[in-house]
Formats: structure tokens, C-alpha cells, sequence
């Protein structure tokens, strides 16, 4: 059970179904059962997902449309996935450079790389399971990896104050960009 029963195309899905056909040319959709937990665990009919090997698999065809949605897609099949927070968690921070030439690389729990820059800006949103404002860096495919707080000190740790609109914000620079962690007064109240 578990993991062995999500080999794409071997079974129809659940017992006794048919695979899924295709209609205009796109596969219509399955049900998967997964769920990805703010921490990170992806989940198959309500257990943990014990191979590594076929989550990271798994994770390369995860998709986010514009509407919210989450969908693994192959050519062959396709599927709403869960997610309750984001899909990745961002647990490592490298830092090269400094000043404007600073770079900052995060690794994911599921070993990808990103370095924060236009294409893959730090954002700071109400997070959809706690409302408190939460970090991100943006991923290929309209994804995105959650900042784990132990990456969210390291980040406030190394950042600079300024004056933006009238207000003092604490951010980091990456690729020549900056971004904004938060409000000065607003993080001195957290800790």
C-alpha cells in the first residue's frame, strides 16, 4: 500500500476504475489523493509518502494554474493535488557575495535550488493556515517554497534596514533586488 499503489499508468486508479481517457487532446483528471502539508510531507491516502526517490519524481511535474489549483501533469495523466500552505519548504540559505552583488541560493526539502532575483523574488503573504505574514521564494512553474523560520532568521540576521513609502523595512538583498522581510515595528513585536 502506500507509495506502491501511485505508479502512473499501471492501475486505472482506484480498483475497478477505468484509466483516465483523454478528451480535446489533454487527460482528464484523476484523483490522486495526494496532500502536501505545510511542513513539507507529501501524504497518499492520508499517510506519509516514505520514498524520497518518487516525491522528488512527483515534484517535477507539480504545476500551479493561475486559478490556485495544483495538478500533477504528465502527457499521460493529470491530477488535483492538495496543498496546504506551499508545495516546497525552504530549509537552507546559502549566501555569496555582498552588497548589491549579493546572492542569496535556497535549498528545498526536496534538494532544489533557487536564487532569489527577479525571476524568483522573496515575498512575505498572510500564510492561508496561520494568517501570520509568512516568507517565501518563488519556484518554476507558478510554485513556491515556504522559508522555514530557522532560513527566516539567518535571512534577518544578514539584512539591512531602509526607508521605503515613509516606513522602515527590514529586507536582503539577492541579485541586485531587494526585499522586504517586514515592517520594523512590526517585527520587533513578534519576538
Amino acid at each position: 500500500m502506500g507509495d506502491q499503489e501511485l505508479k502512473p499508468s499501471e492501475s486505472g486508479g482506484e480498483q475497478g476504475q477505468k484509466p483516465a481517457g483523454k478528451v480535446n487532446g489533454k487527460p482528464q483528471p484523476r484523483e490522486y489523493h495526494i496532500r502536501i502539508a505545510r511542513d513539507g510531507t507529501w501524504f497518499h491516502q492520508g499517510r506519509p509518502m516514505r520514498r524520497m526517490k518518487l516525491v522528488k519524481l512527483f515534484s517535477t511535474v507539480l504545476k500551479r494554474l493561475e486559478d490556485g489549483q495544483y495538478w500533477l501533469e504528465t502527457p499521460a495523466e493529470r491530477g488535483v493535488v492538495e496543498v496546504e500552505d506551499a508545495p516546497f519548504l525552504a530549509v537552507e540559505v546559502s549566501v555569496t557575495g555582498s552588497g548589491a552583488d549579493q546572492e542569496l541560493t535556497f535549498r528545498t526539502n526536496l534538494d532544489q535550488e533557487v536564487t532569489a532575483g527577479t525571476d524568483y523574488p522573496i515575498t512575505v503573504a498572510a500564510s492561508p493556515v496561520t494568517g501570520e505574514p509568512t516568507p517565501y521564494i518563488a519556484m518554476d512553474r507558478g510554485l513556491s517554497a515556504l522559508i522555514n523560520r530557522a532560513v527566516y532568521y539567518q535571512l534577518a540576521e544578514i539584512g539591512e534596514m531602509r526607508e521605503v513609502d515613509g516606513k522602515t523595512l527590514l529586507g536582503v538583498m539577492s541579485s541586485g533586488e531587494f526585499y522586504a522581510l517586514g515592517e520594523v515595528d512590526a517585527l520587533a513585536g513578534e519576538g
